[in-house]
Formats: structure tokens, C-alpha cells, sequence
């Protein structure tokens, strides 16, 4: 069992696992956590995540879009809205409903294990090595010619973004 692990495979594993427990650890501190500033916080961990995810699985460039759109533009957008609000608002989030709480654990649990069975059950494919190099210059073309649409969208989110946020600084912490 040791030896295993002290293999490139066994480490390979053990970063993926790691990975994911980052991605899992900050969805939890997003969505239990009472604190907007936490919730941002742990939004922010779980994107870092998913980023160290896509560096995981062969693609740095889709990593540093993930960083830099959603830690590095989104979180900070989110904080700077939460700053520009009311003081009674950032104070606490509502009270949670048991019941709630309740069947969202039993639908994430239904879901995970629906997951994990249909994963174990799916005959995996093996991609051939040339399927794509996933270089920067392919992926900018892709962007820019086949993929146009996604990045036309990306900018759109963004702006929309920058929108709500100024919106939100006109009116100031004391709406009257």
C-alpha cells in the first residue's frame, strides 16, 4: 500500500484528492458559514479548487481563466458589493430552515451516490494523445473562431458585473 502511493500514479492520486477536498471544503465554508465575507471567502477556496482541478487534468491556461474571471474578478466584485451595503444586511444571513437543511443534505446525497454508481459503471474511454495539445495558440484560436460564442459570453458576465457594482456604489451604504 505504500509503495503505491510513493509512485508517480499514487501521487498523481493523492493531488487529485487534495484538489477536491479544497474544491469540497470551500463550497461547505460558502453555503454553512453565516458571514458574507466568509461565504466570499469560501467561494473564492472552492474556485481555487476547481482552478487546481483544470491544471490537474492537463489544461494551465483554462486554470488561469478560472483564477483570474472568477477569484480574481467575481469574488471581488461580490466583496465589493457586500462592503457597499447596508450594515444590517452584511450583519447575518436569514435563519436556516430545518426542513430545508434536511432535504438539501438527503438531494446532494441522492445525487452523489447517483454519481459515484453511474462512474463506476461507465466503461471509460482512453483519449489518443493527439486529440488535442491544449497550447495556448490553439485555444485562442478556438476562442476566437469555432468558440466565439463562449467568449462573447464570458465578456457579457462581465460587464454585467461591473454594471450591478456601480449600480450598487451610486446609491451608496445609506439608501434613502
Amino acid at each position: 500500500m505504500m509503495s503505491s502511493l510513493l509512485t508517480a500514479e499514487g501521487l498523481s492520486g493523492i493531488v487529485f484528492i487534495v484538489f477536491i477536498a479544497i474544491t469540497i471544503c470551500g463550497a461547505i465554508i460558502a453555503t454553512n458559514t453565516r458571514s458574507l465575507t466568509r461565504s466570499v471567502a469560501g467561494l473564492a477556496l472552492c474556485f481555487l479548487g476547481v482552478a487546481g482541478l483544470y491544471y490537474y487534468l492537463g489544461s494551465p491556461f483554462v486554470a488561469l481563466l478560472q483564477v483570474l474571471i472568477y477569484v480574481g474578478a467575481v469574488c471581488v466584485i461580490i466583496i465589493f458589493a457586500v462592503m457597499l451595503a447596508n450594515d444590517s444586511e452584511t450583519k447575518r444571513l436569514a435563519k436556516r430552515n430545518g426542513l430545508a437543511v434536511a432535504l438539501g443534505i438527503v438531494s446532494c446525497t441522492a445525487l452523489v451516490l447517483t454519481f459515484i454508481s453511474l462512474g463506476m459503471k461507465t466503461e471509460w474511454l482512453k483519449f489518443p494523445g493527439n486529440a488535442g495539445d491544449g497550447s495556448v495558440d490553439k485555444i485562442g484560436q478556438a476562442l476566437l473562431t469555432t468558440n466565439s460564442m463562449s467568449f462573447e459570453l464570458i465578456s457579457l458576465v462581465l460587464l454585467v458585473a461591473i454594471i450591478g457594482s456601480l449600480v450598487l456604489a451610486r446609491t451608496g451604504r445609506n439608501k434613502s
